[in-house]
């Protein structure tokens, strides 16, 4: 199997859409009106979950003006976001988040004591805002977040960097995987895809664990890692292999920080709403831990694990979920573990012996055990 990238908006139509706001921004400037930018709203009352199975933004919308007080300075520090990417772009230059907001941290003038930028945290939303607003994501904008994220499986990556053209067979990166970079789309493409499926695994440990059991060899899998909460880039290849035709299976612990990040890949989440359809996937199923499997497992009822007061809140707040409480099978993993306060590992299943983990996976897959 290969990807179809046919859909991809990217560097250049992201620039594109770039100049087309400097140029209402000027004809209104020369017209002499009072120059706006709007973007879709991205606060909590405009998410809504799509009948397809993911979240995404509504139709509010939020505008900022040059002439208004209480605007003016995000007003000006939006477009110098927008200008600056519009040189990355120029250059054919990628840089960090962290990047952008050093490029843009200087004072406005000898005489004047403020800076455009004194903290990070302002200019993040106002990259996001600009994704929301032009209908590219920041990627497309030359701006790129840590990796996060380990793949091993039969599949080659054709990586364009650097002027350069290299093929990357993820089936031979050893111990190590293949280190998900936060742009899957540009640049990059996806052969020879040879799985039955994809398995997501919550914990690195345990991604080592299977790949040095060559669980993915023996079960024809492309194993991934997101390492703890999947970053956008991890978040956006599952959903581009599940384009390609392959189930996706969620791995994590059992409790509501692992459930929360089940959610978070299946049906993208609340800060990210804005591209949603990029990043979440629907069809995702979860294989476990559950709190079910207790009854399953006698050897687990001993390895249990007390679950605070902050593991009971974010329960709680789950199941308030629309998204969530639709499912019974899910109200009662969530009533469980509220009742009896308490959670599981997925390390847990090498209690037994380390490779029981393989079976485990392998049973639940076999006999379709899942919660949707």
């Amino acid at each position: 199997m290969t990807e179809d990238t046919t859909k991809e908006a990217g560097p250049e139509t992201a620039k594109q859409k770039l100049e087309e706001l400097g140029k209402e921004i000027v004809y209104s400037v020369k017209a002499g009106k009072n120059p706006k930018f709007v973007t879709l709203s991205r606060v909590k009352s405009n998410v809504i979950f799509d009948k397809r199975g993911y979240l995404t933004l509504g139709n509010a919308k939020e505008e900022r003006s040059f002439v208004n007080v209480a605007q003016s300075k995000r007003f000006m520090q939006t477009i110098a976001v927008a200008a600056k990417c519009h040189k990355f772009l120029e250059e054919n230059l990628h840089t960090t988040i962290r990047g952008l907001f050093y490029q843009l941290k200087y004072s406005l003038g000898e005489d004047i004591d403020e800076s455009i930028f004194s903290e990070q945290s302002e200019s993040n939303p106002l990259i996001e805002d600009l994704e929301a607003a032009l209908g590219v994501k920041r990627e497309s904008l030359n701006l790129n977040a840590n990796r996060k994220g380990v793949l091993a499986g039969n599949m080659k990556v054709i990586d364009y960097f650097g002027g350069e053209e290299q093929e990357i067979d993820c089936s031979k990166q050893g111990r190590s995987g293949w280190a998900i970079p936060s742009d899957v789309d540009f640049g990059m493409k996806f052969l020879d895809v040879k799985a039955k499926y994809v398995l997501v695994v919550e914990k690195d440990a345990l991604w080592q664990r299977l790949n040095e059991d060559g669980f993915w060899k023996k079960e024809n899998a492309i194993l991934i890692t997101p390492q703890g909460q999947a970053a956008r880039g991890t978040r956006r290849l599952i959903r581009k292999l599940s384009d390609m035709g392959l189930p996706v299976y969620v791995f994590t612990d059992s409790d509501a920080w692992g459930w929360y990040i089940y959610w978070t890949i299946k049906t993208g989440s609340i800060n990210l709403a804005y591209i949603g359809d990029d990043v979440a996937t629907p069809e995702a199923k979860f294989i476990g831990v559950t709190m079910s499997d207790l009854d399953r497992y006698d050897f687990l009822k001993k390895l249990t694990i007390n679950a605070s007061d902050t593991d009971i809140k974010r329960a709680q707040e789950m199941m308030q979920y629309p998204w969530i409480k639709r499912h019974e099978e899910w109200v009662k993993e969530l009533e469980t573990m509220i009742k009896t306060k308490k959670k599981l590992e997925q390390d847990a299943l090498q209690g037994p012996r380390l490779t029981f983990v393989d079976d485990y996976i392998r049973e639940k897959i076999k006999n379709k055990e899942f919660l949707p």
